[in-house]
């Protein structure tokens, strides 16, 4: 291939790369500032943000972005704030949300908190995707279709994922709401009390300037 690398990277040079090059902070600073500045009350922004939040906590990876916009929209919450909030679950902080949900959920069903049993899901992925592959050729008359092997990732995968994910999405929804509602409610009301301000200055500015034509 003619762009590909020479040298392979690392370990640690994959993790750089899925790191924001300017920095965690600059980051944060910048969602901060969009979500301030969204017009809308500080309830249905806070509360759509939440709920990008609680979609973080769910195991239907690729559809958080429309989960997390259909929840804000049933809860009449803003819309765009849930789409910055799902990004909450981001390469740092999936395989925590991913470690917890999964060992909880296990311990809730019977499965082990952790362990062998946890152990389960590497074999259950793998099951599932020979079972889709299999299926698909069965289709052409290859071999006989293992689709019982694909439903093995319900039980040993996103089951115990979203039942797990529940309790720690649901008290770290409500710990963002809180946040970015007194966030949101302080920056308008600053925003309010600068535009109430501006005539009283104007008006004082052109009354210094008055005086001192006099």
């Amino acid at each position: 291939m003619v762009f590909k690398r020479r040298d392979k990277l690392t370990l640690r040079g994959r993790v750089r790369q899925l790191l924001p090059r300017r920095g965690w902070r600059r980051g944060i600073e910048y969602v901060g500032h969009r979500v301030r500045r969204i017009p809308d009350t500080p309830h249905r922004i806070a509360l759509g943000f939440s709920c990008g939040v609680m979609m973080s906590f769910t195991p239907f990876f690729g559809l958080h972005l429309f989960g997390s916009m259909g929840l804000a929209w049933l809860l009449r919450g803003n819309v765009l704030a849930s789409v910055i909030g799902q990004f909450v679950g981001n390469p740092l902080t999936l395989p925590f949300i991913s470690w917890i949900s999964m060992s909880l959920g296990r311990a809730i069903l019977g499965g082990g908190f952790l362990g062998r049993d946890f152990e389960r899901i590497d074999m259950a992925l793998g099951l599932a995707a020979r079972g889709v592959w299999r299926t698909f050729l069965s289709l052409f008359g290859i071999g006989e279709s293992e689709w019982n092997n694909v439903t093995v990732i319900w039980s040993d995968v996103i089951l115990p994922y979203f039942v797990g994910g529940l309790l720690p999405g649901l008290v770290c929804s409500l710990l963002f709401y809180f946040l970015v509602r007194a966030i949101v409610g302080a920056y308008q009301a600053r925003r309010r009390a600068r535009r109430l301000g501006q005539p009283h200055r104007r008006h004082a500015e052109r009354d210094a300037a008055g005086d001192g034509a006099g």
